[in-house]
C-alpha cells in the first residue's frame, strides 16, 4: 500500500487534476463547475475528484442535490515540507560549490599578479 505522500505526487501528476485543485483553491465549486473548462466528460471529471479524494487533497460536501468540492490543503502541506528538505540540501551544496568557485577564483588572481609581477 503506497505511503500518503507517493498516493498525493501521483494525484498532483496530472495537469487536469492540478488545474482543478487551482480552481479550488479559490473557493468551493460544483463538479459540473469544476467540469466547466475542460473538454472531457462529466465521468472523467468525477474519475479525477475520486483520485483526488482518495489522496485527501479535497472533500466533498452534501447541500441539497449539490455536492460542493473544496480543497483540503493538509496533503500539500506534507509535499511542501518534504521538498523543503530538498531545497536545504540543494542550497547548501550550492553554497559550498560557491565558496569553492571563490577559492578557485582567488588563487586565479594571486598567480596572475605573480606573473605580471616578475
Amino acid at each position: 500500500m503506497p505511503d500518503r505522500l507517493s498516493t498525493t505526487l501521483a494525484a498532483l501528476a496530472d495537469p487536469t487534476r492540478r488545474a482543478i485543485l487551482a480552481r479550488l483553491a479559490t473557493g468551493e465549486a460544483t463538479v459540473n463547475q469544476l467540469a466547466e473548462p475542460f473538454d472531457i466528460s462529466l465521468p472523467a471529471v468525477s474519475r479525477h475528484l475520486k483520485v483526488l479524494q482518495k489522496a485527501g487533497l479535497i472533500a466533498q460536501g452534501r447541500e441539497a442535490q449539490w455536492r460542493p468540492c473544496r480543497i483540503t490543503p493538509a496533503p500539500l502541506a506534507e509535499v511542501s515540507d518534504w521538498v523543503e528538505e530538498y531545497r536545504e540540501l540543494w542550497e547548501r551544496r550550492l553554497d559550498r560549490l560557491e565558496d569553492y568557485l571563490s577559492g578557485l577564483q582567488g588563487k586565479k588572481r594571486s598567480t596572475t599578479r605573480r606573473k605580471r609581477s616578475t
